[in-house]
């Protein structure tokens, strides 16, 4: 995936995505946090749709976007330190 990031003076910020597959769209993070999801057709300049999200519906649609959801994450990680730790049998 290649990623453009430009500010936009006293705004935000703006990262523009292109996908393998040649899939464009981008997400505009405003100065008070607030993010919107660009999705563009084709080569064109203007966005066919926009979708707003607030910021608690920001982190839910991050977490989704990672490979593993937060508490298998979290679990992994203790279970990693149990190991290093010498604590596997800790109830």
């Amino acid at each position: 995936m290649h990623i453009d990031r430009s500010t936009i003076p006293g705004q935000g910020a703006v990262h523009h995505l292109r996908t393998r597959s040649g899939d464009r769209f981008a997400l505009v993070t405003s100065a008070d946090g607030g993010k919107n999801i660009l999705v563009y057709h084709g080569d064109g300049d203007e966005p066919v749709q926009s979708v707003a999200l607030g910021t608690d519906e920001a982190d839910q649609f991050a977490d989704l976007l990672h490979s593993a959801p937060l508490p298998d994450r979290v679990a992994r990680l203790e279970r990693l330190v149990d190991r290093l730790t010498g604590d596997e049998f800790r109830p």
